[in-house]
């Protein structure tokens, strides 16, 4: 998915699971840009499968795993959605 498909928000909240909203659209539309065949629904739900694809982004970009998208994970996220690869 291109990059620039992902313009929910420019804003970078802390999100885990049990948020919802435009930042948690944001993380998944990068997410999907960002991992091999994830395949997220874009639905603005951080729910299981959200937290799974942060888990297994954040152990693949070799930052600290613990489900929270927070600065450090969005900054990593959003090297790698306006990457050509992906992060794993």
């Amino acid at each position: 998915m291109p990059p620039d498909i992902c313009t929910h928000t420019k804003t970078r909240p802390t999100i885990k699971i049990g948020s919802s909203g435009v930042a948690v659209k944001q993380a998944q539309c990068y997410l999907n840009s960002s991992l091999t065949g994830e395949g997220l629904a874009v639905d603005g739900v951080f729910g299981p499968l959200t937290d799974a694809a942060v888990r297994r982004f954040q152990g693949c970009a070799d930052i600290t795993v613990d489900g929270l998208c927070g600065a450090q994970t969005w900054s990593h996220l959003t090297f790698w959605a306006n990457s050509p690869d992906f992060a794993c």
